[in-house]
């Protein structure tokens, strides 16, 4: 097996390059077409890797690529998850290079969506032609790769309720996630769920001279930017009534085994280019990014924003905001929550609108199940080392779904590293995650059919 990745690693990351090229920003609806078309990259490739089957599933938004390889159908079924689609590429002047132009670097491979998600789904289509091709395959599998992860799935969670039959599965892979270095491979054991909103400020009914109404008049901009501030108390800590009411809290022991994980503060700090670090009191960094809920603004503007000067007072400003939710927490309680205190705290001088977006729900996954311990062991064969379990900070919100849904648990098996800048510009993946990937993928299928049989 690992002498045909070795023979064909040219041709599998020049295939990777091209589905790179693809502009999939499922956000941005002048990319439809686009998004299309790395949909129909993906069907084809699975047919060339091997599949009985690919097809595009049509919903009312992009396509689901869904493709099958059945080699018995009295053996377990693996069904892998992913998505084809990206995040938009602004502020694209921060690039090194145009971001739907990929260039290898210092043996890695720089473009949007490299990490996420185009270059680990594609490590599943290289694994299952590498298992195909080497006669490896124990177990059959199933395909679920999605255009709109990125702007909430609500189309794949009506697809996964109309096709229960046909996702039968005994488990769900993803490869979605980090590992914590290359020398330390990691499994992820959970995930922050989500609540994201747009907020939107409105003052006079035009914008005013800022000499003649400066002073007279609440400016939207100044109101929003003080009732965001007034989100967090001086120790970080939310202030929304309620916003803690569901937090699971871990118990000293389970703190004390996330704090095992190799960390080095002062490489995270130089890495970002950062004096020190901020957030709630009381919580360590791991802490912060992985078990604790979170408030941020994403995105802010309003007034004149050109180039040189306008003395404007305006109409309106607007602010998207983000919350990573954990365990027990409920993203419609929160967004509902976030709602009514939002509109609580705005003075009578302006209007609020709150517009929810999308969400998803936390989730943990067992660690002592057939398909985590097929992982560990998979991780443990290529790398020499067993992963260690973590808990991520991103989210997934279509994994609560699954369970829900299939009653099916998910094994999150990423190869990203945090050093990545998945949604930043220069987004990256290391050709060794990638080929490494491709190289442990079947030996979780090996070890899943095995421990599935015992």
């Amino acid at each position: 097996m690992q002498d045909y990745i070795h023979q064909h690693k040219d041709r599998f990351i020049n295939e990777l390059l091209d589905l790179l090229r693809i502009p999939s920003v499922s956000a941005d609806s002048k990319y439809k077409a686009e998004v299309r078309k790395a949909a129909e990259f993906i069907r084809e490739q699975l047919l060339k890797a091997g599949a009985d089957q690919a097809e595009l599933c049509e919903t009312a938004g992009h396509p689901i690529v869904y493709g099958e390889k059945t080699i018995n159908p009295s053996l377990p079924t693996v069904l892998v998850y992913g998505h084809y689609d990206v995040q938009p590429a602004d502020p694209l002047e921060l690039w090194h290079s145009p971001p739907f132009e990929p260039v290898i670097k210092d043996e890695k491979i720089y473009a949007r969506g490299a990490c996420d998600d185009k270059g680990q789904v594609y490590m599943h289509v290289k694994a299952l032609e590498t298992m195909l091709a080497t006669n490896t395959l124990p177990c059959n599998v199933k395909f679920m790769i999605e255009g709109e992860e990125e702007v909430g799935s609500d189309n794949l969670g009506i697809f996964v309720k109309n096709n229960k039959e046909k996702l039968k599965a005994e488990v769900i892979l993803i490869s979605d996630t980090n590992i914590i270095a290359n020398d330390c491979p990691s499994l992820t054991t959970g995930l922050r769920g989500l609540s994201y909103l747009e907020v939107e400020v409105t003052g006079p009914n035009r914008d005013l001279h800022s000499g003649m109404y400066g002073g007279a008049v609440a400016n939207p901009i100044n109101i929003l930017c003080e009732m965001i501030a007034s989100l967090k108390d001086a120790n970080n800590h939310i202030t929304i009534p309620g916003f803690y009411d569901d937090v699971q809290e871990l118990s000293e022991q389970e703190r004390a085994e996330m704090a095992k994980a190799p960390f080095s503060l002062e490489e995270y700090k130089k890495e970002l280019n950062i004096g020190d670090i901020h957030g709630e009191k009381g919580y360590t960094t791991l802490e912060r990014v992985s078990i604790r809920p979170t408030l941020d603004v994403n995105g802010i503007w309003g007034g004149y924003t050109g180039e040189g000067s306008k003395t404007v007072l305006p109409s309106k400003a607007n602010a998207k905001i983000s919350m990573r939710l954990v365990p027990n927490q409920h993203s419609h309680k929160i967004t509902e929550l976030f709602q009514k205190h939002f509109e609580s705290i705005a003075p009578k001088s302006v209007r609020v609108k709150v517009k929810p977006h999308h969400g998803g729900e936390p989730v943990v996954t067992p660690v002592d199940s057939v398909a985590y311990q097929a992982a560990s062991k998979a991780f443990e064969e290529a790398w020499g080392k067993v992963p260690i379990p973590k808990r991520e900070g991103g989210s997934i919100p279509i994994v609560a779904l699954f369970e829900k849904e299939l009653g099916l648990k998910s094994v999150l098996m990423g190869f990203g590293l945090d050093s990545d800048a998945i949604h930043s510009p220069n987004e990256s993946y290391g050709i060794f995650n990638y080929l490494k990937g491709i190289e442990t993928i079947p030996l979780f299928f090996k070890h899943f059919a095995a421990l599935s049989k015992a």
